[in-house]
């Protein structure tokens, strides 16, 4: 599966993950976003985009992907809604993005598939 933008093919795996992470921007992550919405997952708010530059800027200075604890501790540092606890924080989370929000996060901000990460 490819994704095509402005002209550009991208390349993606067969799950829709970027082969190269390098080829993500701000139009590319659109795109992403868009598709994420249109296979009916809740449109992103400003708190859930600014995870995928979280995740963006976690990924390029420790070379792995955030953990759920990772997340969890950065309760409060995302920009838009506030949280009160953690449970509030972490059902958040599962509600934008219901199938994991390590493996969706990764994959809307260019990242490899953790998942295969993890089995290597």
């Amino acid at each position: 599966m490819n994704i095509t933008i402005n002209g550009r093919t991208i390349e993606t795996d067969e799950s829709g993950f970027l082969k190269n992470p390098d080829d993500w921007n701000e139009d590319v992550a659109e795109v992403l976003v868009k598709e994420h919405e249109k296979a009916g997952h809740r449109p992103l708010n400003e708190t859930a985009k600014g995870l995928i530059y979280f995740f963006r800027e976690y990924y390029k200075e420790k070379l792995t992907h955030p953990s759920m604890n990772d997340l969890m501790n950065t309760l409060g540092k995302q920009p838009g809604q506030s949280f009160g606890d953690a449970d509030a924080y972490k059902k958040f989370l599962y509600d934008m993005f219901p199938h994991g929000p390590i493996q969706m996060l990764s994959k809307l901000a260019g990242l490899p598939n953790p998942g295969v990460e993890n089995q290597s």
